[in-house]
């Protein structure tokens, strides 16, 4: 079932009428990688790939978590980001 309402948040996410700020969205792909793949596992980019690092920062700030923990905060933030900005 989490897996279910997990991979239906990653469609809707793709679907809201606004853009979530960068916060929102730094919050989402780091629940998004560690629901999927887990803990950090490549080098952090190197200092001129700027988005590459926030993206590395926003993932490994939730190392420690679960997949089934991380899925569940995904769908959670997803939830509150289609009340906020409609779908």
């Amino acid at each position: 079932m989490k897996e279910e309402s997990f991979n239906k948040a990653a469609e809707e996410v793709k679907v809201l009428k606004q853009k979530p700020d960068h916060g929102e969205l730094a919050a989402l792909y780091g629940f998004y990688k560690q629901g999927t793949v887990g803990d950090v596992n490549i080098a952090r980019p190197g200092m001129l790939d700027f988005t590459g690092k926030a993206k590395w920062d926003a993932w490994d700030a939730k190392k420690g978590l679960s997949a089934d923990e991380a899925m569940a905060a995904y769908v959670e933030l997803v939830e509150k980001l289609k009340a906020k900005y409609g779908i």
